[in-house]
């Protein structure tokens, strides 16, 4: 005959003499606030490191802020240095325009006097020299030609004549093979002409680089 089998008994207990691990509490509590303590240490770290790059970001464009603002006055400054140039030049001649009749009026020979000196001394060998000058220099034109002439050691015979048409400190002189003018509307037109074609390319170029800010 088969054996009966064994019935299972709920109070059997099975865990009997198996040890059982254990941790105190305090033990358990110091582990739980440890482990706080270094995740509240990770969270603080990584909160500091976004805010330094965060500065980081804000700063970089602040400066390329400022250097852009840089460039946009360095630009205003030449456009405004540009126009103050060319109001200069316009001022400085407008000057010379009022001051020169003044001087030739006061010196009407000192042009001349200085033209003729230069001539003279590349002349020396000339026959003849002519000399226009306005009528009302005709005497003192005599006088100090003749003396210009004979410092520059030339044995050119000089002729001296006044020209109603030629205005007051202009001259005309002519030799065998040539001749110069001092004209003065002459000059005084290629002056001006130099003047506006140097005041427009400045004001043009003033007006390239005049940026306004944003």
């Amino acid at each position: 005959m088969r054996a009966a089998p064994a019935k299972f008994l709920f109070e059997n207990d099975f865990a009997a003499g198996a040890s059982k691990p254990s941790m105190p509490l305090e033990e358990h509590a110091a582990k739980i606030r440890a482990a706080e303590a270094a995740a509240f240490a990770r969270g603080l770290e990584q909160g500091r490191a976004e805010a330094k790059a965060e500065a980081e970001q804000r700063t970089a464009a602040a400066i390329e802020r400022i250097a852009g603002a840089m460039a946009i006055l360095h630009r205003q400054l030449g456009a405004v240095e540009a126009r103050l140039e060319a109001e200069a030049v316009e001022v400085a001649v407008e000057v010379a325009k009022k001051l020169a009749p003044e001087l030739i009026r006061m010196e009407p020979f000192t042009e001349i006097a200085a033209l003729a000196t230069g001539c003279f001394r590349n002349l020396v060998r000339c026959p003849h020299v002519a000399v226009r000058v306005h009528e009302s220099l005709l005497d003192i034109a005599r006088v100090k030609l003749d003396e210009i002439m004979r410092r520059c050691g030339a044995e050119t015979k000089l002729v001296i004549l006044g020209e109603p048409d030629i205005a007051p400190g202009d001259c005309r002189i002519e030799w065998a093979d040539g001749g110069i003018d001092r004209d003065s509307a002459a000059v005084a037109a290629a002056i001006d002409e130099a003047v506006a074609r140097y005041v427009n390319a400045r004001r043009s170029g003033a007006g390239a680089t005049n940026v306004k800010w944003k």
